[in-house]
């Protein structure tokens, strides 16, 4: 191994040790909590590596919202291709985009809340964010009738993403988020 591919694999490993630590560190005490001089003692390393990295804190959080919209993607897709018909796949998709969420708040909002410099709806998208937008793509697509389905897809998330913010900040009832979800579904799928 030479000397070039030992530092490549060791910045890589530092990278992924500051995106976890910050993504830890934000689900546990809140995205305030994440700051530069904090991950920097987290992970044992002076700020200027950390800044040798990234730029400062918004870069960070744009690099855990990518890392989220992998993950999200992968849920997505295990939920869509498990179902047995295309409802059903509407059904599992939408339930495991609740879950995430509520699971996941603080890397929720790094992807759908925070202010982030990454390119949504454009071809420029990063990957993990044009999947996970694909396995809503895909939920969808059987159920289009008149309808184009990029727009289509975009109100769909919309829902979701609307029912799931204005439960968590309190401006709905948590008990009816099932009934609520479902209803988005079924009207959706009919």
């Amino acid at each position: 191994m030479s000397i070039q591919t030992r530092r490549e694999r060791e910045r890589a490993e530092r990278e992924r040790l500051i995106i976890t630590a910050a993504r830890e560190l934000a689900e546990s005490e809140g995205w305030e909590a994440v700051t530069t001089r904090r991950l920097a003692e987290e992970i044992e390393y002076s700020q200027p590596v950390l800044y040798s990295h990234f730029k400062g804190k918004d870069a960070i959080m744009a690099a855990v919202a990518v890392e989220g919209f992998a993950d999200l993607a992968a849920e997505l897709r295990a939920a869509r291709t498990s179902a047995s018909d295309p409802r059903r796949a509407l059904a599992d998709v939408g339930a495991a985009y609740a879950a995430f969420a509520e699971q996941r708040p603080a890397l929720y909002d790094s992807m759908f809340t925070h202010i982030v410099d990454l390119p949504f709806a454009t071809p420029e998208a990063p990957p993990a964010l044009q999947e996970a937008f694909g396995e809503l793509r895909e939920a969808v697509r059987p159920l289009v009738r008149d309808d184009n389905l990029e727009t289509l897809t975009e109100t769909f998330w919309s829902g979701l993403h609307g029912l799931l913010t204005l439960m968590r900040n309190g401006r709905l009832r948590r008990e009816d988020h099932e009934r609520r979800l479902a209803l988005l579904l079924s009207r959706f799928s009919s």
